[in-house]
């Protein structure tokens, strides 16, 4: 299902991590990958976990216990190692690894550095370049291999030949495959072949052996001698591991001479094919299969806890456990007690006492009757001091002065002259007494006032 589809698909992480691991391990072949090794831990298992990393990357590595035996050296923290490996994803946590199958220490001094040079130089001229390889022929008419007589690799090469295809002719190119004249010989074996036609693809076969020993391969006039040969080219040089100038110039490069010997001659039918292939990706998936389950037993195994520390943790806690219960009920009785003591002291306050009110009462009174005649003289002297602030303005000290209040029948007081009109009858109200009296002119026109 497309990501475009409309219809969403949710995946549980257990599938996600299955998906992811299968597209790994289908698109990434048997690889090399250089690097240097850091934290490496072998455990009591046999199986061996480090990373290997460069400048700007790390990546985790496991080796299991069947191809950790193999390894003739010491790997130490810091070493720069080329490793032969899988990708692959450990799914129980989803990490990305390889799965190491060999490892070899990196650099191998002159002849390293030469073979290291001479293949950046032919690959920058292009010998490398896919564009540039030949196809091999589905069913060959004869075979052709180039190697020495004495070589014990030939015979496998035969064997498997006859074995796949009796009766294709084999054609035998005689040199030696090691020494310092093998170079030169290899090459005009190569250039015979490519000018006689007298076989269809040619099979370079050396059994395996060290850095020097397959040096042959690595000179470049053998090099320059299978890039301009017209006849197809499998290099079959060394074992799986080991990788020559010469298998990277050729137009495919074989794992071993007999693998090149299987390459070249054609199956014997179909089925045959797809049975091996399936019986291959069988045998895979149980080795991962396996690995997956040996790796996760190893990370339980780090997990796992002896009984008796178990044990003495439980006893421990068990211990604490019964301390706690054991001051509870002392803790539970003393808080109580707290509690009700200050209840007690609670209600004692609120208990009635006739005494204690009777008492309480008798204060109260001796304070009352204290506290009256100091009240009604400070009464009286803010009544007297109120009374002297309002004798300024009391109407009897102004009539005493001589003044009058003059008011109508009604009671209002009459307070301007021209109020006042001819005839209307008014009240004098002096200090000691009040008469009647009227207006016999207007005051305007300085009338009088009748008694």
């Amino acid at each position: 299902m497309s990501l475009s589809s409309t219809n969403s698909v949710i995946l549980t992480v257990t599938e996600l991590n299955r998906r992811a691991k299968t597209l790994l391990e289908s698109s990434f072949p048997l690889l090399w990958v250089a690097g240097e090794i850091s934290n490496f831990k072998r455990y009591d298992s046999g199986h061996c976990y480090f990373s290997l990393k460069d400048g700007n990357a790390q990546v985790r590595c496991v080796m299991f216990r069947n191809k950790a035996a193999l390894i003739n050296f010491q790997p130490r923290e810091g070493m720069q190692l080329e490793a032969r490996a899988l990708v692959s994803l450990y799914e129980a946590r989803g990490d990305f690894q390889l799965t190491i199958e060999a490892l070899r220490p990196a650099g191998l001094g002159a002849l390293f550095a030469a073979y290291e040079k001479l293949k950046q130089k032919l690959e920058s001229e292009g010998l490398f370049a896919s564009e540039h390889k030949k196809t091999l022929p589905v069913f060959p008419q004869a075979v052709g291999i180039i190697t020495s007589p004495a070589a014990a690799a030939l015979s496998d090469v035969i064997a498997a030949l006859k074995r796949r295809m009796p009766g294709l002719p084999i054609i035998l190119y005689p040199c030696p495959v090691q020494g310092l004249d093998a170079a030169p010989q290899i090459a005009s074996a190569i250039k015979k072949a490519s000018t006689r036609k007298e076989v269809d693809v040619l099979i370079l076969c050396r059994g395996g052996g060290s850095l020097e020993d397959l040096w042959a391969f690595n000179e470049e006039v053998v090099a320059r001698a299978i890039a301009t040969c017209t006849i197809p080219i499998v290099s079959g040089v060394g074992h799986e591991t080991d990788f020559s100038i010469a298998d990277f110039v050729a137009d495919v490069r074989a794992a071993t001479p007999t693998a090149a010997a299987e390459l070249v001659s054609p199956n014997r039918s179909e089925w045959q094919t797809k049975l091996a292939r399936q019986q291959s990706l069988l045998h895979r998936a149980a080795e991962r299969q396996l690995q997956s389950k040996m790796q996760s037993l190893d990370v339980l195994s780090r997990r796992l806890q002896h009984p008796g520390e178990r044990l003495r943790q439980q006893k421990s806690h068990l211990q604490a456990l019964s301390h706690r219960l054991h001051l509870a009920p002392i803790r539970v009785l003393e808080k109580n007690n707290y509690r009700l003591k200050q209840l007690s002291q609670s209600l004692n306050h609120l208990k009635p006492s006739p005494e204690r009110q009777q008492a309480h009462l008798q204060r109260l009174s001796h304070q009352f009757l204290q506290a009256m005649p100091r009240l009604l003289e400070q009464r009286k002297q803010k009544l007297a001091m109120l009374a002297a602030r309002l004798e300024p303005w009391n109407p009897q000290t102004v009539l005493a002065r001589g003044y009058a209040l003059v008011s109508r029948p009604d009671g209002q007081l009459v307070r301007h002259g021209a109020q006042l009109s001819h005839g209307e009858p008014l009240s004098l109200q002096f200090v000691d007494s009040a008469v009647d009296v009227r207006v016999t002119k207007d005051l305007g026109t300085q009338g009088t006032l009748e008694i």
